[in-house]
């Protein structure tokens, strides 16, 4: 990563209000030394799951959240790390492009139940829905063995994030939005789909980055994540050349108005409120 952007990102993030440096997601060949990474786990693919393979009191018993690997590696300022062996959730096995196509089982959890196993999430009114629905997404397979999200200043001059993760409130997410515009010119470049919380800063930048579509996520509304957000947080994901396109433009834009100044203001009173 170029230390221009690394030089330049501080006052980037003061400009905006925003005191957390963001994340960068990237995959790699290489496990990083001392990221933490869900336990090991056998993936639970649907070939598996029509030869009744699968131990799935044992997958759930290993259970544990992307977005929370994440919101402690955020906490810790450390990699968080992801692969088909340590993949925590077995829906964001899915999310993050290590499994697919998604299991019946999982379809039945996150819509309408299974009957003596889970009454299920219900964030889909049917399997069939949810089917068609997880068929039309159909993530990007992950390209390299490690999924790795850790902060902008612990990329080495070799490496370089595909993604750039931030996890913000409304006010500074409103200069992201803008600054989204400001350098694409493009009035539908923030997007925000649904899926799971994990789905936002992988399985859909992915795809619109597969499309080449330069397009920015919003994300964080899956109810079952939101634990792993601070109150009132959202995740904002953009490719790595559009943050980069921020970084070069800033000082040209709106941030540099009275008009923002204002929105300073009440970043800083949304501070104070939460005693940050």
């Amino acid at each position: 990563m170029e230390n221009k952007i690394l030089e330049k990102t501080p006052d980037f993030l003061n400009v905006l209000g925003l005191d957390e440096e963001p994340m960068g997601l990237f995959f790699t060949d290489e496990k990083p030394e001392g990221c933490l990474s869900p336990k090991p786990n056998d993936l639970p693919t649907k070939a598996k799951e029509e030869k009744n393979e699968i131990d799935w009191p044992g997958v759930f018993g290993k259970f544990s959240c992307v977005i929370g690997h994440i919101w402690r590696a955020r906490k810790k300022k450390i990699p968080a790390c992801f692969s088909a062996q340590e993949f925590g959730c077995p829906g964001a096995s899915f999310w993050v492009g290590f499994n697919k196509p998604q299991t019946e089982t999982i379809i039945g959890y996150v819509s309408e139940g299974i009957p003596n196993f889970t009454e299920g999430e219900r964030y889909c009114k049917t399997h069939d829905d949810l089917r068609r629905v997880f068929t039309e997404i159909d993530p990007v397979p992950a390209p390299k063995p490690y999924c790795v999200v850790k902060p902008l200043s612990l990329f080495k001059e070799s490496e370089e994030p595909e993604f750039v993760l931030f996890f913000t409130r409304p006010e500074s997410l409103a200069g992201l939005h803008q600054m989204a515009f400001f350098v694409t010119n493009d009035p539908e470049v923030v997007v925000s789909p649904w899926s799971a919380a994990c789905g936002s800063i992988a399985a859909w930048p992915m795809k619109y980055k597969a499309r080449g579509e330069a397009k920015a996520v919003v994300g964080g509304w899956d109810p079952s994540a939101r634990k792993f957000f601070k109150t009132d947080e959202l995740s904002f994901t953009v490719p790595y050349s559009m943050y980069v396109q921020m970084i070069e433009q800033y000082q040209e834009s709106f941030l540099t108005t009275k008009t923002w100044s204002t929105v300073r203001k009440k970043i800083g009173r949304s501070k104070k409120a939460w005693s940050e």
